[in-house]
């Protein structure tokens, strides 16, 4: 079951769902819109490599926007700090985003319950667009979670996205064994 906009607000209340900055005129019927950060990131390399710490560079949009590149894989942030502690947060693109040819997640869409940070976007593009700083760019979605929990994301040792960011962070794959 997907929460309503009154779920929503009951688990900011309880601390089960923290928004930073919360801002009340983002939250819709069954979701929260949030918005573009003001760091992008690309990767340093043209050719990525799975086993190996692949770097980026960031960068910050100016006023005057950013035009993303079809071709290119660009990262990037959630203005908002986000935390889960009793439900499933899904990321989805918002209509207006998608009818600008922007995809903001490749497969990253679900978060984990105990997530506890911005959201790193994986960003793609149709045909040139320019973007900015602040415009909406997705939707968190919350699920709720059948059954207790034995595992949150932000107490495993071994989970690879708890370091708060600000910034956009490169894949973490090359930490895996295979």
């Amino acid at each position: 079951m997907i929460f309503t906009d009154k779920k929503i607000l009951e688990s900011i209340a309880s601390g089960d769902i923290v928004i930073e900055p919360f801002r009340r005129d983002c939250l819709g019927t069954n979701s929260y819109d949030v918005h573009l950060g003001k760091y992008l990131a690309t990767y340093k390399d043209a050719v990525l490599d799975a086993k190996k710490h692949n770097e980026i560079e960031h960068f910050e949009i100016s006023t005057e926007g950013f035009v993303l590149q079809p071709g290119r894989l660009y990262l990037g942030v959630t203005e908002e700090y986000t935390e889960t502690h009793n439900s499933v947060p899904f990321l989805e693109g918002k209509s207006s985003t998608g009818r600008l040819g922007i995809d903001i997640h490749a497969t990253a869409g679900k978060g984990d319950v105990g997530f506890c940070n911005h959201w790193t976007l994986e960003i793609s593009v149709a045909m040139p667009v320019r973007v900015y700083a602040g415009m909406p760019i997705g939707q968190l979605i919350y699920f709720v979670v059948e059954g207790d929990i034995e595992n949150f994301y932000n107490r495993k040792p071994n989970a690879k996205y708890n370091q708060r960011s600000e910034r956009p962070v490169e894949s973490m794959m090359w930490k895996n064994k295979f």
